[in-house]
Formats: structure tokens, C-alpha cells, sequence
């Protein structure tokens, strides 16, 4: 006999272990799980579900509640379901009673995986194919495609001492971040880009801190960062540019800083998740696109 039941912390080891067991295309590990579950900002047990046959567990979902830019929005940041006990009903008594307590909230949306501030994967990689068939028998419509980049570390050089100088000359100071800086570099991201702000805030938990910024007659204008989501699997981003020196190449040094701290952390590669810019990642660090994602909404 099945139950369904909240989430306990306790239950982290046999929950990675069926993430890792019937999840074909990705693996979490123990910090990787909590840094999902526990540590989103918005965590909340009522919304991170487990069911159970026979007190083992087989199936999962991890909700989160985000209010982005006025609207609320309800997410699937996590979903598995043991492949011996799909076609059961356990997704759907997992999905249905967290959209339920979803619209108790007062949530009028919801989206799968693209969680802004602390996300696994931006959203269902298409070879999840019984993943997007549930969704949309759920009600869910596809409504965007993202990406994610890869970086090869090991056989590329990212001086850019060179650039810096011609930079320099030019009025324009690049350097690593420290914690005088925060208070400035958090009033810059509140203004251009407030979405970023607790990612960008996480990198300061970093040694050193893994944030590298431009400075234009002393004041930020620009930053990119890493290590701030997924941390120690070289997750880069995000980076931001003041809309007044856009273009000028500033980005491109930014970013090689952020792949030479990864590559002496020994990674062998870096992930550029959720990509906008293609050709940009691809002119700069010979990224390819390695994985790419279906977005999906459902209008509650």
C-alpha cells in the first residue's frame, strides 16, 4: 500500500540514490541535494513530497514558491519516479497534490525546473521523453528552448593580461571582488539585474571570492561570477554588463578570469547554463552546446 507524505531530512541518502538510479542523464550528491532542497531560499516542507510503497520510496517532487518581478510563480525544481513503479499514479498524486498546495499560495503560473536563484537544470531535457509527455498531459505548453555550454579547461589558456592593460589605459580597472566591494556591487546588481542578486551573493562563500568585476572611473559596471549554483561542478555565471560599455569587450576578459579560477581548481570542464548568447560563449571560450532544454508553463 502507497502514501504520500513531506519530505525529512532523513530521507536524503535513499532519495539521491533513486535520483542517481533513475535519473539517465544526471547524478546528485549528498551536498548537491541539499544545496537544491534545503538551501533554496524559499524552501518549504510542504512542498517537498515523497511517496512510498512498502516503506521504500519511489517516487519524489521538490516545489518552490518564487514571486519574479510582481508574479507569482509556483516550480518543479525536482522530479523522479522509480522506473519500476511509473504508470502507477505516482507522479500524478505527487504533481497534483503539490499544485494544489501551490495554488493555496496564491500561485498563478507554474513552470518546470527553470527556477531563478537555485536551479539544477534550466529546464526538461528532451530526453527526459516521458518527462514532457506527463507534463503535458498535465496541462503544461512548451514555450521557450534554452541551452547549456560547455568548456573544455584543460587544453585552452585564458590570459588576458594583455587586454587588461589596454583597458587600463583606457580608465577601466579589472580585478577579483572582495568584500569591500559588496555593498556597491550589490546597489549595481539591484539596478540591472535583480534577479542575480542571492546568486551573486553566494559567491562570497567562496575562497577566494569568485567574482571578478570592472571598474570604470572607480565605480562597478560590470561582473561575472561562478560557483554559485551547483557549486563545485564549474557552473559559470551569471555576469552582467553596465548598458554604457556593452560591447566593448569587457565581458570576454570577465569571463576568462571566472574559467582560469575554475581551471586551477583542477576542473576539467565548465558549464555556461540557461545560455542567451551562443555565438559569444562560443568566440570567446570555443563553448559548445552540450545539452539543450524545453521550457514549459501552465496557467494556473
Amino acid at each position: 500500500m502507497g502514501r504520500l507524505r513531506v519530505f525529512k531530512e532523513r530521507d536524503i541518502p535513499e532519495l539521491v540514490s533513486l535520483c542517481n538510479n533513475h535519473m539517465e542523464f544526471d547524478r546528485l550528491s549528498e551536498t548537491l541535494f541539499r544545496e537544491k532542497v534545503l538551501e533554496d531560499p524559499a524552501y518549504n516542507p510542504e512542498l517537498v513530497l515523497v511517496y512510498e510503497n512498502d516503506n521504500r520510496i519511489t517516487g519524489f517532487i521538490d516545489g518552490v514558491a518564487r514571486e519574479i518581478h510582481g508574479e507569482k510563480i509556483g516550480y518543479v525544481k525536482l522530479m523522479v519516479v522509480d522506473r519500476n513503479f511509473r504508470r502507477k499514479g505516482i507522479g500524478t498524486k505527487l504533481y497534483k497534490t503539490l499544485e494544489e498546495r501551490l495554488r493555496a499560495l496564491g500561485m498563478r503560473k507554474m513552470r518546470i525546473y527553470d527556477v531563478p536563484f537555485n536551479y539544477f537544470m534550466p529546464g526538461i531535457d528532451p530526453r527526459y521523453t516521458p518527462a514532457l509527455a506527463f507534463f503535458e498531459v498535465h496541462g503544461f505548453k512548451r514555450f521557450a528552448d534554452t541551452a547549456n555550454m560547455v568548456v573544455d579547461l584543460e587544453n585552452q589558456v585564458f590570459d588576458t593580461s594583455e587586454e587588461e592593460k589596454d583597458f587600463y589605459v583606457k580608465g577601466i580597472e579589472i580585478r577579483r571582488a572582495d568584500y569591500d566591494d559588496r555593498d556597491e556591487l550589490m546597489d549595481f546588481i539591484e539596478e540591472y539585474f535583480t534577479l542575480w542578486r542571492y546568486e551573486v551573493l553566494r559567491a562570497y562563500n567562496s575562497i577566494p571570492v569568485s567574482i571578478h568585476i570592472a571598474l570604470h572611473e572607480g565605480k562597478i559596471k560590470a561582473f561575472s561570477a561562478h560557483n554559485v549554483n551547483n557549486l563545485g561542478t564549474g557552473w559559470f555565471g551569471p555576469m552582467g554588463t553596465h548598458p554604457d560599455l556593452q560591447g566593448k569587450g569587457i565581458g570576454s576578459v570577465l569571463l576568462k578570469r571566472c574559467l582560469q579560477d575554475m581551471k586551477e581548481w583542477g576542473l576539467k570542464k565548465s558549464i555556461i547554463p540557461w545560455v542567451g548568447p551562443i555565438r559569444f560563449y562560443s568566440r570567446y571560450a570555443n563553448a559548445v552546446v552540450e545539452r539543450v532544454f524545453w521550457r514549459y508553463e501552465k496557467i494556473l
